[in-house]
Order: structure tokens, then C-alpha cells, then sequence
């Protein structure tokens, strides 16, 4: 498979975290579009043999670093993106409906370096070493970020989304 070919065929998995990312359908498809037009500018870079999905996703997460330095505010996604919010519609029990709810807003209230391990690794089933290269961080980073964004996920999900301090006596 050629390069250009291979960059095509990971398009959909780079649409899927660029909204779980953003949070917002038109800032991901800007954001799938400006790591294609830089993918596609770099694809000399590219070694073959080598993973695909990580090399865009290094790219992507790259310019949206830089696209969150420009922007001089950073305000935390209220909105469930439209995504979510079919995949909630879709369920026909009220209960998982508003459990999915509550875990969308929980993940939204992740920092941002956690919320993208647990993205990465979750949703597009990514390996931590891949996701170790594409954010440019140590294997063990990533293993360490996930682990806490699990177990933030965890306690919102159970009504704690603060940690509770214990009284030292």
C-alpha cells in the first residue's frame, strides 16, 4: 500500500478523535483538514514500515497544541458533541441514557493531556507505545495519565466528582 493510500484509509479514525478532541464538528473537520494538508506536504517524512495512525496522530496533536497556544482563551466544553448525543439518543433505556450523559460531561471535565491518552487508548485502540509516539511522551506517561484519568472517570461516574480528603486524627 502506497503512503497516500495509507493516509486515506486512517481519515475516518482521524475524524473520530479529532471531535472526541474539539468536542465540536467544525473545529474537527479544520483540524482533520490542516493535519491532511500537513500530512500530505510531509508525507516524505513518513518511513515506511512504520505506524500510519501514530504519524498522523503525532501531527494532529501537534497543530492542536498550537491551535490551543493561539486561542487566548481555553474554555471547557459544556456541549455534548453531536456524536455522543446520537449514541445517547440511541439508547432506549433513561437510565444508560443519563449514565452516558454524566460520563460524556465527566470526560469533558478531564484535563486535556488525560482526556487524549484516554481517547487514543480507548476510542481508537491505539497501543500506549503508539500513543507514546504520537504525543511525543515516555510509554510509562501514558500509562500513568490513563490510570488517572480512569479513576477520575470512576469517582464521577460514582457521585465523587471531587476527591474526597481524609481527616488525618
Amino acid at each position: 500500500m502506497d503512503k497516500r493510500t495509507a493516509l486515506v484509509a486512517e481519515l475516518p479514525h482521524l475524524m473520530r478523535y479529532a471531535r472526541s478532541l474539539t468536542r465540536d464538528a467544525d473545529q474537527a473537520n479544520d483540524l482533520v483538514q490542516d493535519t491532511t494538508t500537513r500530512a500530505l506536504s510531509r508525507l516524505n517524512l513518513f518511513q515506511a514500515g512504520t505506524n500510519m495512525r501514530a504519524w498522523l496522530f503525532t501531527v494532529m496533536h501537534n497543530l492542536h497544541r498550537q491551535n490551543l497556544r493561539k486561542s487566548s482563551r481555553r474554555a471547557a466544553p459544556t456541549q455534548i458533541s453531536e456524536e455522543i448525543e446520537n449514541r445517547i439518543a440511541a439508547v432506549d433505556d433513561a437510565t444508560q441514557r443519563l449514565a452516558l450523559r454524566d460520563l460524556d460531561r465527566a470526560m469533558a471535565e478531564l484535563p486535556e493531556e488525560q482526556r487524549q491518552v484516554l481517547l487514543m487508548i480507548s476510542l481508537e485502540d491505539m497501543s500506549y507505545q503508539d500513543t507514546a509516539t504520537a504525543l511525543g511522551i515516555p510509554v510509562g506517561t501514558v500509562m500513568s495519565r490513563l490510570a488517572r484519568a480512569r479513576e477520575r472517570l470512576r469517582k464521577a461516574v460514582e457521585g465523587q466528582s471531587r476527591p474526597q480528603l481524609r481527616s488525618v486524627t
